[in-house]
């Protein structure tokens, strides 16, 4: 998940990735135990968290890369609508703070 390979991520990171997650509440040890339990809450958050990442912020940030070339869909969904303001303000945003958009492949 953190992009890391295996050889450069240590039980020393590990550990400390652990305790910050503890620190912040997503993550709990019962008494006694050597395991870790996510409260119900905490899931929620990070699932939508998540859904958040990889449905909304992925799709606009790959839209503000690709400028769009030739013509316009026939039928625009609802979302269609929504989407193309936040693209097109989007770019205006990034070119307003310098951002420079490579087109290149995102990592995730």
């Amino acid at each position: 998940m953190t992009g890391q390979t295996d050889a450069d991520y240590s039980i020393r990171q590990a550990a400390y990735d652990i305790r910050k997650l503890r620190a912040k509440g997503p993550l709990v040890k019962p008494d006694r135990s050597r395991r870790y339990q996510v409260p119900s809450e905490a899931a929620r958050t990070i699932t939508a968290l998540s859904v958040l990442r990889d449905q909304v912020v992925s799709p606009i940030l790959d839209g503000v890369r690709s400028p769009r070339q030739g013509r316009k869909p026939a039928a625009w969904t609802r979302i269609d609508r929504d989407y193309e303001p936040l693209r097109t303000d989007m770019q205006v945003l990034f070119r307003d703070l310098g951002i420079v958009i490579s087109a290149g492949p995102v990592a995730a």
